[in-house]
């Protein structure tokens, strides 16, 4: 798969790009509604992709070398439907041939993020307490 093959995998929700906590005593994942700075709320986009791992050390470079790690991503990316073995679903921009299709879905975080720098309390600004949230809630 090339570069470009790889990156149009992306459907554009922009869930990875959601602050998460960790239950430090059982791993649960708790997604929040801050958004990472970069994010680009309405499109669900990076605003400085190509430099975002300099501007933000811990962005996770995803890659097919370390896709037994992507647990941790909402059980509709691509990145790990692919990992495991699974089809695309049906709204996925790559299936549709609309870029909007994940957010007519529901699925992107598009009505829910808020900017980091809007929430003092990530324990606050958690938006579900299981590890597939309800983003149309």
């Amino acid at each position: 798969m090339t570069h470009e093959e790889w990156e149009s995998l992306c459907d554009g929700c922009a869930r990875c790009c959601l602050h998460k906590l960790e239950d430090e005593d059982d791993g649960r994942m708790f997604y929040t509604k801050a958004a990472c700075g970069q994010l680009d709320i309405n499109s669900c986009r990076c605003k400085n992709y190509q430099q975002r791992q300099t501007l933000v050390p811990d962005c996770i470079q995803l890659s097919i070398d370390n896709a037994h790690y992507f647990d941790w991503l909402p059980s509709t990316c691509a990145y790990r439907l692919l990992a495991e073995g699974e089809p695309l679903p049906e709204w996925h921009p790559l299936v549709t041939g609309d870029p909007e299709s994940v957010h007519k879905a529901g699925i992107s975080v598009r009505h829910i993020a808020q900017s980091e720098e809007d929430i003092d309390d990530l324990t606050e600004a958690v938006i579900s307490l299981s590890h597939e949230p309800d983003f149309n809630a």
